[in-house]
């Protein structure tokens, strides 16, 4: 194990910017999959009778969820995974540079994960309910879209090495 950690410690150094791409990848996973397990929980609290086991949120022919039970269950899992996120981006993927433990970085980071909360539905809507192409094809290339607008963003305007850590990183 003690070899694994020094290949992946001299690994990360030679290739920064992958590894940390590649963390951000797998933390938006692992976000994604909180997501959708809150909001897996939530139809199934608020709609019993569509969903008489836990699997069959996402497994067969249910019918379609109260409004309240969608709206309930998108915001309680986008704001819990958000939470979640910025907590493994903090300490995970961006290793606590630049702004990112300071009320103005963690108040930006939430803004721009509404802005991309917002551009994925847009694209969803004007994808599937105005073009007609299959909701899924839409979703993973909304999803894709808005990857790469969550890591420019957050890595430009929050997650940038401070003038203070660039200078102690060439002192060493």
């Amino acid at each position: 194990m003690k070899k694994l950690i020094e290949w992946y410690k001299a690994f990360d150094e030679k290739h920064k910017k992958f590894c940390e791409f590649a963390r951000f990848v797998v933390v938006g996973c692992l976000t994604t999959a909180l997501d959708m397990l809150i909001m897996g929980v939530i139809l199934y609290v608020f709609e019993p009778s569509i969903y008489p086991k836990f699997y069959n949120v996402w497994f067969g022919e249910a019918g379609d969820p109260k409004v309240i039970a969608t709206v309930i269950g998108t915001g309680a899992g986008f704001t819990i995974s958000s939470i979640f996120s910025y907590i493994l981006s903090v300490k995970v993927v961006y290793n606590n540079q630049g702004n990112s433990k300071t009320a103005f970085g963690a108040i930006l980071y939430f803004v721009l994960a509404a802005i991309g909360l917002f551009l994925n539905m847009g694209g969803m809507w004007l994808g599937y309910d105005i073009l007609g192409i299959n909701e899924w094809i839409v979703k993973i290339a909304m999803t894709l879209i808005v990857m790469f607008y969550n890591f420019g963003t957050r890595k430009l305007l929050i997650f940038r090495k401070t003038k203070k850590e660039q200078l102690e990183n060439n002192k060493i």
